[in-house]
């Protein structure tokens, strides 16, 4: 975890610890496509979507927390994590195949997001798994372990690539129509990642009304 310790270091430069953990409201990308918020009942509906809230990251040697924006969609991933003044700390655009991440002043190109996170951060954050999670909805390679009185995930496991990951979905609310989760926390080995979505909003294409002008 030497880069996620140098990459904190970089950023605690600017703003103190302390203050990182008392979060504002998050900065939003502009939109870079035609979608539009829409109402569903179930978050399988939304095959995009945006979300403002925040991600804190722990290990043994470190922590830190940022506001977190993420905008999804089967084509394009946003994300954004920055400080409580709006500094961007990190930006992340990918495809299935680029990626382009801008952090502490850098930009590092790949063909695979995950990857290349971990490697010039040090994070390991599923970043494939992580649309179904923060949706409620369960991979093929998921192994649910146990259910809340609701019929909702509570725990379950993503042993794909050892060591697993460790999901509990710690609480829910009701955005957009669907229910999804509120707060949700990721275990592998020693480090662990915790997850509030404050905001999330399902995204669709504008509907056209016949005989309307554009």
């Amino acid at each position: 975890m030497n880069n996620l310790k140098r990459f904190t270091e970089s950023i605690f430069s600017c703003i103190a610890l302390s203050t990182l953990l008392f979060l504002g409201g998050c900065q939003t990308l502009p939109p870079a496509d035609d979608l539009t918020p829409i109402t569903i009942s179930n978050p399988n509906q939304a095959k995009a979507w945006e979300l403002q809230g925040k991600l804190a990251i722990k290990t043994p040697e470190d922590k830190l927390s940022a506001n977190l924006y993420w905008r999804h969609s089967e084509e394009r991933d946003e994300l954004t994590l920055t400080t409580m003044l709006g500094t961007t700390v990190l930006t992340l655009e990918a495809t299935p195949n680029s990626a382009h991440l801008h952090i502490d002043g850098k930009d590092f190109k790949d063909d695979n997001a995950q990857d290349l996170l971990e490697r010039v951060s040090g994070w390991s954050i599923p970043l494939a798994d992580l649309p179904l999670w923060i949706t409620g909805q369960i991979g093929s390679k998921d192994r649910v372990l146990s259910r809340d009185s609701k019929a909702n995930p509570k725990q379950l496991i993503n042993d794909l690539t050892p060591p697993s990951w460790l999901v509990e979905f710690l609480s829910w609310q009701l955005q957009s129509g669907a229910n999804v989760p509120h707060q949700l926390k990721l275990e592998r080995g020693d480090l662990q990642l915790k997850l509030q979505i404050n905001q999330w909003q399902a995204l669709g294409k504008a509907a056209i009304i016949i005989g309307e002008k554009p």
